[in-house]
Parts: C-alpha cells; structure tokens; sequence
C-alpha cells in the first residue's frame, strides 16, 4: 500500500516535526482546522473509546488570562534554577506561543467516556489518557504536513485551565496547543539550537532482558 517514497517522505515528517513557539499573523482557515480535527480523531483508542473532548479557545478573554496564567506559572518554574547555571538559559528562552498563535486548542480526557464500555482500562485505566496523546501526536503530524506548526505548552496548573474552561470535572487535561503558521523553519528541534537539551543516543534507551 506504501511504497518506498512514500516512507521515506514519512521519515522525513517525522524528523521535521517540531514544538512551534514563533508564529507569524496568518490565520488558519476554518476548513483547515477542521481537516486536522479530523485527522486527530483517526488515532487509535483503547475499547475504541475515542476519549478526546477538543476544546477551541476562541475568547479574547480567555487568551488574556491563559497568558497570564501561564507566565506566572513560568516565573515559579524559573525559580527552580535560581542560582544555577542554567538560570539565565532557562530566562532567554521561548516557551510558549500563547499571545501569537491564531489558534488555541485544549485537549482534555473524558475519563467516563462511555464509548468503549470500559474494554482495557481495568488494569491500566491511563489508557484512556494514552490514546488521547495519540490524537495529540496525530494532529501534530497532520498539521506539519499542511505548513501549519504546533506548540505543546505544559507551563500550567492543570485544575486551573479546566476551571477557566468551564470542562466537566471528570475530563483532564492532556495538553495545551498553539497552532498557526511557524515564522521560521528549522531542522533541528529549538532547545538543541538553543544549548538546553540535544538529542541523546537511541541506544541508550533500548533495553533487552
């Protein structure tokens, strides 16, 4: 069904996938955002229980106290390396995208989803929240195929975001996204260009017993 081409053009998504922080002022079109909603929801689940609520930030309002929110949350994650060496790095450096992204998007995990009937959670019932990380992940390569960028902002108190969304108290939340067109391009990931993080060898993490 996929021929050579095609897989090494899927390599090459995957090594060009990135966590977008700079966008530029383009708006995504509102056929495009709902073509990568759709792809999300292609993911697979567990008990096919399709978990994933989606949740568009589309008041000003909210933008403004998401930013607010998050910058503060910012401040006390700096404080942990106060004193250190990495204290100034972790200053210089962009972590969200909140004021400039066109498009907001909370992902929580209705952990009473119904569909599914519960099939593969008595053990592990975290799956519901794993295959709601695959829909993340899903959106995120749809969207790079499309020249639109995602950022995964995790600066935040989780309990807050859903109180300022007003969400159910049974959904959690996966991940905070920014999504619009990157204002630059890069082949390396920004925290490797940047000094913080380099990828490290794959062997390292492979394990046999």
């Amino acid at each position: 069904m996929f021929d050579a081409v095609f897989a090494e053009r899927f390599e090459a998504l995957l090594r060009w996938r990135r966590d977008v922080r700079h966008f530029d002022a383009r708006a995504v079109a509102e056929e495009d955002m709902r073509a990568l909603l759709a792809c999300a929801a292609l993911a697979p689940s567990v008990g096919n229980a399709q978990p994933w609520r989606f949740v568009r930030l589309r008041s000003p309002g909210i933008r403004e106290a998401l930013v607010a929110h998050v910058d503060g949350q910012n401040a006390l994650a700096a404080a942990r390396y106060a004193g250190s060496d990495q204290h100034a790095h972790y200053l210089s450096l962009k972590l969200h995208g909140l004021r400039e992204a066109p498009e907001l998007l909370a992902v929580f995990c209705d952990e009473r989803a119904e569909a599914g009937h519960g099939l593969g959670l008595a053990t592990m019932p975290e799956m519901l929240r794993y295959s709601c990380a695959t829909a993340v992940h899903t959106l995120w390569l749809a969207a790079r195929v499309n020249g639109i960028g995602l950022g995964w902002v995790s600066i935040l108190d989780p309990q807050a975001l859903g109180a300022l969304l007003d969400v159910p108290a049974h959904w959690s939340l996966i991940a905070l996204l920014c999504l619009g067109y990157p204002s630059e391009h890069a082949d390396s990931p920004e925290l490797e260009r940047r000094g913080w993080q380099a990828r490290e060898p794959l062997a390292d993490r492979i394990f046999e017993r």
